[in-house]
């Protein structure tokens, strides 16, 4: 049962253990004029099977679903069902912190599992046991680096995620921790290299980049790795499109790196709740901001699973604190580790085969239309891509939005210098042929006499 009303008796009970007489005697603190006195204007109850057909009455009402083209760090996949028949069991759903080893062992269980897979798929020795998101992962990444290495200054690039940079401007903004963005180049739409070189120094303690970036584009992460690694600095590779991984090179050459779970099974529920990671170089495990479940064996030798390291209220000595993050994603980690489990690694390969060969036609169906143009070349994107059009946005978004189409999103708003440029995205469930509608609208722009 989801819902359980009260009857008649236990609300009796209820008044009469804070001394109340009736509703009216409860409530009569409450001026007489602000009290309703009528029932609402609601219609009354009915049974089950008519709040069902109410509802599918109402969903047959807007039988179209938009088509979106929409990314920028939240992702459109398919969800297995059995991801919700799983986070839905008990044992799951209505635990909170695996604080005693012995009765929670299927949670610890669990998190150890997305531990293992999120440091395979990443390349890294050791991943902790979720964030709250990818941005406050990336923001803790670089507080990891500082601690480190000793230094406080960190180097961002400007193709990482717009709003992780904010969150990360939030974290450092009362830490004495000066903060450098290198820009992009024009043509490929990767970190300017040479202004890298000269902005990362010895007193540089994280370089921070995302690949793919905030443009779709594959970074160079061996020779940014080089820089940085010349100079001292701890590289921090963050991941917001996570299913990349199945067929981008995970970036081994990394001392650190950030990543956002969402594509693995989580909904995108207007922006949240989501499920970061951290992972590392194992000589770094101690520094690592929130919780790590460890396997060890009980005194009859049987496998168990355990709390090995954890930043908790009752750990934190204030400045000596790796984070004040006080929990971990559990929950929505463990639809990262069904989703994970349920495609396997050929299945995690397929699927991102299949976003890139469906984001590749996109780009270059849409590109073949008049006035339209990717804006980067010369270097590989995965299933997002920039596009630069000579109709200003807002036209061609309006005659999309007739057809229940949404478009690219204008990066104009974080990126002055790009105008009329938009980031496009195309996952598995976008259908051919809503592509192919897409560019007939987009070449459909008013011919001027």
């Amino acid at each position: 049962m989801r819902y359980l009303p009260k009857s008649d008796a236990e609300r009796e009970q209820m008044l009469a253990e804070i001394g109340a007489k009736s509703i009216d005697d409860l409530f009569r603190v409450i001026p007489e004029e602000y009290r309703l006195e009528r029932d609402l204007d609601v219609p009354r109850q009915h049974a089950e099977s008519e709040i069902i057909d109410y509802f599918r009455a109402a969903g047959a009402r807007y039988p179209a679903k938009h088509t979106s083209f929409l990314g920028a760090g939240a992702y459109r996949h398919y969800r297995p069902i059995l991801i919700d028949a799983m986070v839905q069991r008990g044992e799951f759903l209505t635990s909170y912190t695996p604080y005693q080893a012995e009765i929670t062992q299927g949670t610890l269980q669990a998190i150890f599992e997305f531990q293992t897979m999120i440091a395979e798929l990443t390349g890294m020795d050791v991943a902790n046991a979720s964030m709250y998101d990818g941005s406050t992962g990336a923001a803790e990444a670089v507080l990891m680096a500082m601690r480190v290495t000793g230094r406080h200054k960190a180097v961002v690039a400007r193709t990482v995620h717009p709003e992780y940079r904010e969150v990360l401007h939030t974290y450092l903004r009362y830490r004495e921790m000066p903060t450098t963005e290198v820009g992009y180049e024009a043509r490929t739409g990767r970190v300017d290299l040479a202004a890298l070189e000269a902005d990362v120094t010895e007193e540089t303690a994280a370089v921070l980049v995302q690949s793919p970036n905030f443009f779709g584009v594959i970074e160079d992460i061996p020779a940014i790795a080089e820089i940085a690694h010349r100079r001292g600095a701890l590289l921090i590779v963050s991941i917001a499109e996570a299913v990349s991984l199945g067929v981008v090179r995970p970036p081994v050459e990394a001392d650190i790196v950030s990543m956002e779970a969402q594509s693995f099974g989580v909904p995108l529920c207007y922006g949240g709740p989501y499920c970061g990671v951290i992972a590392a170089k194992e000589q770094y495990l101690r520094q690592m901001p929130g919780r790590l479940v460890g396997q060890t064996v009980d005194r009859d030798g049987y496998r168990g699973f355990v709390l090995t390291l954890s930043t908790r209220e009752q750990h934190i000595r204030r400045e000596k604190a790796t984070s004040n993050i006080c929990t971990n994603q559990a929950l929505v980690a463990l639809m990262a580790t069904i989703f994970l489990t349920i495609y396997g690694k050929e299945g995690m390969r397929e699927l991102a085969e299949h976003n890139l060969a469906k984001a590749h036609y996109a780009m270059q169906t849409l590109s073949a239309q008049p006035g339209v143009k990717p804006l980067f070349q010369g270097a590989p994107f995965f299933n997002e891509y920039v596009l630069q059009t000579e109709e200003a946005p807002s036209a061609w978004a309006q005659r999309l939005r007739s057809d229940k189409i949404v478009g690219g999103i204008d990066l104009s708003r974080w990126y002055p210098e790009l105008k009329h440029s938009t980031l496009w995205c195309v996952t598995e469930i976008m259908p051919k042929e809503r592509i192919d509608t897409t560019a007939h609208l987009m070449a459909a722009a008013p011919v001027v006499a």
